[in-house]
């Protein structure tokens, strides 16, 4: 895996979901924000090579003049941040949310449901804004990710109306954003309201995506999703979707505890 499809996805990522401010040291992008979004406040290696243990104290001070509290977001596979990762451990950080990092193709997106009816926006609606806020989700985390999510550069808002003849028909039953950048379609914010689960309508989201991603010329994706989270991480497989690497946030126990990654 070469280091410059690494830093191309860690800065896709940042871009979807951009922070209050974005600082930088070499090898790191330093996202700064005081919402519930790990990906928007934690630092990140742009490369999997081993960190320099210098740049540690540093990037505590540049989140501690902001207010917040410092958060790792660091691979786990290989040796390369075992160094790194004992150094945290002496100061207190504790290895937190395994998280899958998954790449694959639009094409196979775009194929992989029927996207007809699918309502693909250039802005965030309000009927795609409240699915984040409503019941079975976690209203505050929520907030944040509208919030972030809205702000990036590039993005289509993607919303799936319950179909004429159905239980609930006209609302929004599943949500989702794509966000261009780097050269990869990034997938974020997948949600299904609760009591429509189980009828396709995450791939019937995901294939819009793509539609919107190859009418761009965008041919890559990729995604996160907690390890545990395996009803998503089976999705994501049948959709083409294979395994890059996995990280975690390392945080002190008086960090915070509703991140979501």
């Amino acid at each position: 895996m070469s280091s410059s499809l690494i830093e191309s996805i860690e800065r896709a990522t940042v871009a979807a979901v951009p922070p209050d401010t974005l600082d930088q040291l070499p090898g790191w992008l330093l996202p700064l924000d005081s919402g519930t979004v790990g990906r928007a406040h934690s630092a990140v290696p742009l490369t999997h090579e081993p960190p320099a243990l210098a740049l540690l104290p540093q990037i505590e001070a540049r989140y501690a003049a902001q207010g917040l509290a410092p958060v790792f977001r660091l691979p786990v596979e290989g040796t390369a941040f075992a160094e790194f990762g004992a150094a945290l451990r002496e100061r207190g950080y504790t290895p937190t949310q395994p998280t899958l990092v998954m790449q694959g193709e639009t094409r196979r997106m775009a194929d992989s449901g029927d996207a007809t009816g699918v309502q693909v926006d250039l802005q965030p609606q309000a009927d795609w804004s409240r699915v984040y806020l409503g019941e079975g989700f976690d209203a505050v985390d929520g907030a944040h990710r509208v919030r972030l999510l809205q702000r990036a550069q590039d993005a289509v808002y993607v919303s799936l109306r319950v179909p004429e003849g159905e239980s609930g028909a006209g609302c929004v039953a599943a949500v989702g954003c794509a966000c261009f950048a780097e050269g990869w379609a990034g997938v974020h914010g997948m949600r299904t309201r609760p009591m429509y689960r189980g009828r396709g309508y995450a791939r019937r989201v995901l294939a819009a995506m793509g539609q919107a991603a190859l009418a761009r010329g965008v041919t890559r994706a990729f995604l996160q999703v907690e390890i545990e989270n395996q009803l998503a991480r089976a999705l994501y497989a049948r959709t083409g979707f294979e395994p890059l690497w996995t990280y975690v946030y390392w945080r002190r126990p008086l960090g915070r505890a509703v991140d979501r990654p």
